[in-house]
């Protein structure tokens, strides 16, 4: 796996063995207010990420950020703020985007499946824009938006067929629920754009996501270009966006390795150079919408050792949180095969490695595993393990009310001063929608 203390030196900071948020805020002095589990964020890291971000995009690039990665409140404050538009996939996160303040118009929807409930919300609201993802969403926006008479700005995602391809996840280049497969492109292109009450406003090209090769993004972004070319040769007008999605991906295991973004900037300008004065692409608004790329780094799980035993001579730790706070890190949100994410003793960072462990929660499941034969200092009952690369795809992508413990409450490191942004879940909470 990436070495944990590498990851800290890059992100984060140490005094003394223990692991520090914001360079001056220690993981001691959050635990003694806050309790465990949780998960921390530090905000200087959301920082240096969306500056990164920016710097690697040729400059006529907007920034939506996805929701699903990490939908706290004040996260999506921080993007909105820093002029970021919102990426959702429900009508639950457009209810959370437009919470947080983010203008309706400045938020885009995706996603296969989305209910009539859903549309009508969202076109009474004003959406920016809807990205279709089958034949039939374009008659159920069609009749929607007749009947609120309003008119809906659409793009068309496209599942791309195979060349480009790559990510640990794929999306595209198969059988796929996500989007209209490029060879039927073209026909449901003509649909929308014979539809009086749908405004097509362009294309959303993502093929896969947690890519770590800078040129397979390249690849992708290309082929981007190329398909958008073709659409505007038939409809003999320039697309008003073209969504090149998210996909940038963060190390977690093995021998993976930070993107390179420098490769890949350098990558995207001579893309990028050649449509620059292009026709084709006047007016056109080119956009991303990361979501791990821009929160995954900064977040830390943080669970504390509450007994030390060994059976028939493997030693185990186990632990106040596991595979109900964070799926992603048992190895159950996935995973074919159980890889660990970068895991440590963020009270003991500096003391050697002594033993080999496995980490394991309070479930009463052999699933709930948070890392596997890794090694660690030695450990006593009252120790810190924190689980890095945990900012996205953590606490609401996990079975938080699973054997009925409480959910685990978020803190934000923010300019010294360590703030709550979500409480801990009660036992009341568990029974609070029972009739």
């Amino acid at each position: 796996m990436p070495e944990s203390r590498d990851l800290i030196a890059r992100h984060f900071h140490m005094d003394s063995g223990l692991l520090m948020f914001g360079g001056q805020t220690s993981i001691e002095t959050i635990v003694a207010t806050y309790g465990t589990p949780l998960f921390i964020y530090d905000a200087a890291v959301l920082n240096r990420k969306y500056e990164l971000l920016q710097q690697t995009l040729p400059q006529n690039f907007a920034i939506s950020y996805s929701v699903k990665a990490n939908p706290s409140q004040a996260i999506l404050k921080h993007f909105v703020q820093k002029g970021c538009g919102l990426e959702i996939a429900s009508s639950g996160e457009f209810l959370q985007a437009l919470q947080a303040g983010c203008a309706s118009n400045a938020i885009l929807f995706a996603g296969p499946g989305k209910t009539k409930a859903e549309l009508e919300l969202v076109l009474a609201k004003g959406i920016g824009e809807i990205h279709i993802e089958s034949v039939l969403e374009v008659a159920r926006i069609a009749a929607i938006s007749q009947r609120l008479g309003v008119m809906a700005n659409v793009a068309i995602r496209v599942n791309p067929t195979g060349e480009a391809l790559g990510g640990a996840m794929r999306m595209g280049g198969q059988s796929t629920p996500f989007g209209i497969d490029e060879e039927e492109l073209e026909s449901v292109v003509a649909q929308v754009c014979s539809n009086p009450v749908l405004k097509f406003s362009g294309l959303h090209l993502f093929s896969g996501t947690q890519i770590l090769d800078y040129s397979v993004l390249v690849s992708q972004y290309r082929k981007g270009l190329d398909i958008a070319r073709r659409i505007v040769k038939k409809t003999g007008q320039p697309l008003r966006t073209l969504d090149f999605g998210g996909g940038w991906g963060i190390p977690y295991f093995g021998k993976e390795m930070e993107l390179d973004t420098k490769k890949l900037k350098s990558g995207l300008e001579e893309v990028f150079s050649e449509v620059q004065n292009d026709p084709d692409f006047s007016g056109t608004q080119f956009m991303v919408e990361p979501g791990r790329y821009l929160v995954g780094e900064a977040g830390v799980y943080v669970t504390q050792i509450t007994d030390v035993k060994v059976s028939r001579g493997k030693k185990f730790l186990i632990v106040d949180g596991g595979m109900h706070h964070h799926l992603a890190a048992s190895g159950n949100f996935g995973q074919v095969i159980k890889k660990n994410f970068p895991v440590c003793l963020v009270n003991k960072i500096d003391q050697p490695m002594k033993e080999t462990v496995d980490v394991v929660g309070p479930l009463c499941t052999p699933l709930d595993v948070l890392a596997r034969g890794i090694q660690l200092p030695e450990a006593i009952v009252g120790d810190l393990v924190g689980v890095l690369q945990s900012g996205a795809y953590g606490r609401t992508a996990s079975p938080l009310h699973f054997l009925s413990h409480c959910s685990p409450p978020e803190v934000l490191v923010e300019g010294g001063e360590a703030k709550l942004i979500r409480r801990r879940g009660t036992y009341e909470d568990l029974t609070r929608d029972c009739v």
